[in-house]
């Protein structure tokens, strides 16, 4: 699509470049921003030129760059699979979610190339599958606001069906998986009313070491909702919180009725797999 009230570009190599202007944005894989038009935008500044590292991981845990594409993530994560790239990895089953987590996105494999992790938190969709990844692993984002470094639960960023707590000129600069999330035994299960169409609920469920367990629901609610239990619980202790969680809604792509009933489906089959 042509953005026609652009009318400025620059990339930008230091922490000082990303202080914008009036009508300037962050552009990163600009998958959305290219999608429609951006009658407030006026100028994209390029944050690929940060040079960030796609993927750090150590034993504390796992930490990707907003910039990483998702097809890189993805990749990673199947290679770290198969043997691992760092020696940490030999414990983190959990690596199982991203490519789930990217499969649930309304996205082709060549979208994945580009698309960004950041972006795809940022834009904040219900369906935003590396929000379904973040929130099912604890995932924590720092972000970069002026000078200050702020780190929350990916969890709490999202406050809507495309909204965030994030103000203008906030810049997401990465996101961290801890270790502990990454050793845990997890699973991911999708629905959508269309073969191919966007999420109308994913569902996760972890169960960690120590024996405690987190299912999540996205998609389904406009905010991420996550449910703690001390084990594994029972199926009428899951299907009562996961019916009880707040925010279902309804659109052309499901009722919340439907959202609700096939969230409590999908939890519990998690929950069998998990026993």
């Amino acid at each position: 699509m042509d953005i026609t009230t652009v009318r400025s570009y620059r990339v930008a190599r230091s922490r000082e470049d990303l202080l914008l202007a009036p009508g300037e944005v962050i552009l990163a894989g600009g998958t959305w921003l290219m999608s429609e038009p951006q009658p407030a935008t006026t100028g994209f500044v390029d944050v690929t030129g940060m040079a960030w590292p796609d993927i750090e991981a150590d034993t504390g845990g796992l930490r990707i760059a907003a910039t990483c594409t998702i097809a890189t993530l993805v990749a990673w994560a199947k290679s770290a699979a198969r043997g691992g790239t760092h020696p940490s990895q030999v414990d983190w089953p959990a690596l199982s979610l991203i490519p789930a987590a990217a499969d649930a996105l309304l996205a082709s494999f060549k979208i994945w190339n580009t698309a960004t992790v950041g972006g795809n938190i940022c834009r904040a969709f219900a369906a935003a599958g590396m929000v379904s990844l973040c929130v099912a692993l604890d995932g924590t984002a720092e972000i970069w606001r002026g000078a200050d470094d702020i780190r929350l639960p990916v969890a709490e960023l999202v406050t809507g069906d495309g909204t965030t707590v994030l103000r203008p000129g906030d810049v997401l600069r990465s996101i961290h998986l801890p270790a502990a999330a990454l050793r845990s035994h997890a699973r991911l299960l999708k629905i959508a009313l269309a073969e191919h169409g966007r999420s109308g609920a994913v569902v996760t469920g972890r169960v960690d070491p120590e024996g405690g367990s987190v299912f999540t629901v996205t998609a389904a609610t406009q905010t991420p909702t996550v449910l703690a239990f001390p084990q594994l619980p029972t199926a009428a202790e899951l299907a009562e919180r996961v019916g009880e969680a707040q925010g279902y809604y309804g659109d052309p792509l499901g009722s919340a009725d439907w959202r609700r009933g096939v969230s409590i489906v999908l939890a519990e089959r998690i929950r069998k797999g998990l026993s």
